[in-house]
């Protein structure tokens, strides 16, 4: 995660950048892709509330667990 501000008071968060490890065997793209956006979108509310003052960036990568 990593964030930037507002330069004047209030310095809100302006842009929040989450980037999600996810590890696993033979996971589908499409689907981890699906629940992150379920998880943001539909499910937390902390980011409903941010999403007001900041853009939210979401990214992810597979680890395949060998």
């Amino acid at each position: 995660m990593s964030a930037e501000r507002a330069e004047e008071a209030p310095k809100v968060f302006t842009r929040i950048r989450f980037h999600f490890v996810v590890t696993g065997r033979g996971l589908k793209a499409n689907l981890v892709d699906r629940a992150i956006k379920l998880s943001h979108e539909k499910y937390c509310s902390a980011s409903a509330m941010l999403a007001k003052t900041a853009e939210l960036v979401f990214t992810h990568e597979i680890v395949d667990d060998i």
